[in-house]
C-alpha cells in the first residue's frame, strides 16, 4: 500500500526544508553570495534598531543569527563577511553618535569583539563543515544509488543468465534471461527448485559439486550441463556457481551464472559428424589431407591419414619428404612446388615415392594461405595414391600399342586380300570374255549357216544369244565396279554444279522426247578427284531420269543440305520411289529393288556410286517412298568440301 499523501502545509514545510537541506552554496557565484551576505546583516541590523533600543542588551545576538544565515546561503566566507560587516555595526552605527565607539572602557569592547568574532568563527565554521558533510554524504548516497542501480541493470539485463539463491535451492532472485532459457515466467521459475528442469543425466553430479561448495572443498565450480526447456528440448549451458560467506565465514547465499552453449554443442556435434564422415571417405579413397609451414618447409598429416598412405611419421621435413621422393621426379616436384608458392601455376600434380622398396604414385593437390603481401604462409592439401589408376593406364597403354599393332597388321593383312580379290575378279572378268565371244559368234554363225533350222531350235539359239549378250553386260559392270575401286585418287577442285548441269543436258539431248524439269544449285565446289565424281554424278543422274521415266510431270533437283552441322550434296527425283525396308540390298551389286521389264539395268550403279564415296571418305545415303520419288545424298569430309559461293 502507497503511504498517506501528506497535507498541503506539511508539504510545504517538507519542501522548504528539503531545500534548505540539499542547498548548495556553491550554486551561486561569490559575489552573489556576499552581496546576499550584505544585505542579510543590513536587514538585520535595522530590525534590531527598529525593534529594541540601542542602548539595550544583546547588541551582537541578531547580528549573530544573520552570520548564521548568511553563512547557510553563502558558505564560510559569506558567514565572515556578514560577522565582520555585524561587528562594525554594533561598534559604530548601533548607538549614537553615529560612527564613534559604542563602548566607554576600551579594554571591554576588545574583549567583548573578541569573543564575539570567536564565537561566529566556530559558529560559522559548524555550519559551514556541516554543510560540507552534508554534500558528501549526499553525494555517497547517491553513488551507491547509482551502483545499486547498475548491479541490479547488470544482474537483471544481463545477456546470461544470471539467479542468487538460498543454500537449500530456493531462490532468492533469478533474472529474465535465465527465466528465457529455460522458457517459464520470471514467478514460475521462483516456485521452482533448479532439480525441476536439470536433466536427470547430470542432477548427480550438479548435487556433488554442490555439495563439495558448502563442505568447503570448493570455493566455486564450473561444468557444461542440460536443462528441460519447458517446451520439452534439451538446453545445453555452461553452469558456474559460487558460494557467498558472511563476514565471520559461515556460508550465506549462492550466485550462479548460466550461459546458453547450445549453438556451440550443435557446432561440435556437427564438426565431430564432419570429421568422422570425412575420415570415412579418406580410408575408402585411400586419400590424406595435410597442411605445411612453407618458410620451415615443415610438412603434418592430419587425422592420422598418413598411415592409409603407408608413411612411416605424420610429420616431415622438407628433406624428409624430398628423400621418399622417386630421383627421377624430384627435380620436376621442386620446380612445381616453387612455381606453386609464387602463385604461377596451381599446384597438382603427380609423383613417385618409394616406400620399403615398392615404387607408389601420389596424386597431390595444394591450395595456399597468404599474407596481406601475398606471401605463402600455409599449405592445406590432399594426397590420393593413384598406384592402381596408374598401373591400369600403362597396361591399356600396353594394350593399345599392341592393339594399334595388330590392327595394322590386319589392315595391311585386308588391303592385301581385297587388293588380290580386285585383281581376281578384274582377271576372271578379263578372261570370261573370249570363250564368251566365241560363244556368241558360233551361236551366230549357226544361226546365219542353217537358215532352215526348226522354230524350236531357232528359239534355243536366240536363248544362247540373250544369255552371252547378258554375261558380256555383267562382266562390263563386273570391270567396271572393279575400276573405280582401284587407282589413285587426284584431289583437285571440282565444280559439282557445272558437271551435273552437263550431265542432265547431255541426257536431255540423248532423250529429246522426254519433259524434265530439272535445276541444279550453283557454287557446289568440292575437292575431289574429278573423274570419280564424274562417275558418282553420272550413276546417281542417271538412275533419277531412268526411274522419272513412267511420271507424267518429271522433277530431279541437285541442292546442298546442312544437317547435324554437316554439308550433304543431294539429288532428288520424284520418280518410282523404292521400299526402304529392302534399302539393305540397295547398293549391293547386282541386286535390284525393281523387275526388269519395269526398268532396266545390271544392278551395278548405285553400288559403283558408294564406292566412289566411301573412297573418299564420305557417306551415301537414301531415303524414298513408293511412288514418290528417291533422293540420294553424299557427304566428303571437311577438308574436301569448300565453302558454297555467294
Amino acid at each position: 500500500m502507497p503511504p498517506p499523501t501528506p497535507p498541503p502545509g506539511a508539504r510545504s514545510v517538507h519542501d522548504v526544508w528539503q531545500r534548505v537541506v540539499t542547498w548548495q552554496p556553491d550554486s551561486q557565484s561569490r559575489w552573489k553570495r556576499y552581496a546576499v551576505a550584505v544585505l542579510i546583516t543590513l536587514l538585520a541590523a535595522w530590525l534590531r534598531m527598529a525593534l529594541a533600543p540601542a542602548e539595550s542588551g544583546g547588541r551582537f545576538i541578531t547580528l549573530s543569527l544573520a552570520a548564521a544565515l548568511a553563512a547557510l546561503y553563502g558558505g564560510f566566507g559569506a558567514g565572515m563577511v556578514s560577522t565582520l560587516l555585524g561587528t562594525v555595526i554594533v561598534n559604530f552605527l548601533l548607538v549614537k553618535p553615529y560612527f564613534s565607539l559604542a563602548f566607554a572602557n576600551p579594554v571591554e569592547a576588545f574583549w567583548l569583539n573578541l569573543w564575539h568574532l570567536l564565537t561566529q568563527f566556530v559558529v560559522v565554521g559548524a555550519i559551514s563543515l556541516m554543510q560540507w558533510q552534508n554534500h558528501a554524504l549526499r553525494e555517497a548516497t547517491e553513488r551507491s544509488r547509482l551502483s545499486n542501480q547498475q548491479l541490479n541493470d547488470t544482474f537483471e539485463h544481463s545477456a546470461t543468465g544470471m539467479a542468487h539463491s538460498h543454500l537449500d535451492g530456493r531462490w532468492i532472485r533469478v533474472n529474465q534471461t535465465y527465466c528465457d532459457l529455460i522458457g517459464y515466467t520470471h514467478d514460475e521459475v521462483l516456485r521452482m527448485h533448479f532439480r525441476d528442469f536439470t536433466h536427470p543425466d547430470d542432477l548427480d553430479l550438479d548435487v556433488d559439486f554442490l555439495a563439495r561448495t558448502l563442505s568447503g572443498e570448493l570455493t566455486h565450480y564450473s561444468f557444461e550441463k542440460r536443462y528441460i526447456h519447458q517446451q520439452g528440448h534439451t538446453v545445453w549451458v555452461q553452469l558456474t556457481l559460487s558460494l557467498i560467506r558472511t563476514a565471520e565465514g559461515v556460508p550465506d547465499y549462492l550466485i550462479a551464472v548460466v550461459q546458453d552453449i547450445s549453438p556451440r554443442k550443435m557446432t561440435e556435434m556437427a564438426l565431430r559428424t564432419s570429421e568422422m564422415l570425412l575420415r570415412q571417405a579418406q580410408t575408402m579413397a585411400g586419400m590424406a589431407t595435410w597442411q605445411a609451414d612453407v618458410a620451415k618447409k615443415h610438412f603434418n598429416t592430419l587425422s592420422g591419414s598418413h598411415r592409409l598412405l603407408g608413411l612411416p611419421f605424420a610429420a616431415f621435413s622438407g628433406d624428409e619428404l624430398m628423400t621418399l621422393t622417386h630421383p627421377d621426379d624430384r627435380a620436376r616436384m621442386q620446380a612445381h612446388w616453387s612455381q606453386a608458392v609464387k602463385g604461377e601455376s596451381v599446384y597438382d600434380h603427380e609423383y613417385r615415392v618409394v616406400l620399403n622398396g615398392d615404387v607408389r604414385w601420389f596424386s597431390v593437390q595444394a591450395e595456399f594461405e597468404r599474407d596481406a603481401q601475398g606471401r605463402a604462409v600455409r599449405a592445406l592439401g590432399v594426397t590420393h595414391d593413384v598406384t592402381e589408376r596408374k598401373r591400369a593406364e600403362l597396361e591399356i597403354q600396353q594394350l593399345n600399342a599392341s592393339l594399334e599393332q595388330r590392327i595394322q597388321a590386319r589392315t595391311q593383312a585386308l588391303k592385301g586380300a581385297y587388293d588380290e580379290l580386285e585383281s581376281y575378279s578384274y582377271a576372271v572378268a578379263h578372261d570370261l570374255r573370249s570363250p564368251l565371244r566365241i560363244i556368241n559368234g558360233f551361236a551366230q554363225a549357226l544361226q546365219e549357216d542353217a537358215p532352215t533350222l526348226e522354230a524350236h531350235a531357232r528359239q534355243h539359239l536366240q536363248r544362247i544369244l540373250a544369255a552371252s549378250k547378258k554375261m558380256g553386260e555383267l562382266i562390263d559392270g563386273l570391270l567396271h565396279l572393279s575400276k573405280f575401286a582401284r587407282g589413285d585418287m587426284q584431289r583437285q577442285p571440282v565444280n559439282l554444279s557445272a558437271m551435273a548441269t552437263r550431265l542432265l543436258e547431255e541426257l536431255a539431248h540423248d532423250q529429246p522426247e522426254r519433259s524434265v524439269a530439272w535445276s541444279v544449285a550453283p557454287g557446289l565446289q568440292a575437292q575431289a578427284d574429278p573423274a570419280l565424281m564424274e562417275a558418282l554424278l553420272q550413276n546417281l543422274l542417271h538412275n533419277a531420269w531412268k526411274y522419272t521415266a513412267n511420271t507424267s510431270q518429271a522433277e530431279i533437283r541437285v541442292y546442298p543440305r546442312e544437317l547435324d552441322g554437316t554439308r550433304h550434296f543431294c539429288v532428288s527425283d520424284n520418280g518410282a520411289g523404292f521400299d526402304m525396308a529392302r534399302a539393305d540390298k540397295l547398293f549391293q551389286p547386282f541386286q535390284r529393288l525393281h523387275m526388269p521389264h519395269e526398268f532396266s539395268g545390271l544392278g551395278i550403279g548405285l553400288a559403283t556410286a558408294r564406292r566412289i564415296v566411301q573412297r573418299h571418305g564420305g557417306e551415301l545415303q537414301a531415303h524414298s517412298f513408293p511412288g514418290e520419288g528417291a533422293t540420294f545424298c553424299f557427304t566428303l569430309p571437311p577438308e574436301a568440301t569448300v565453302p558454297l559461293r555467294a
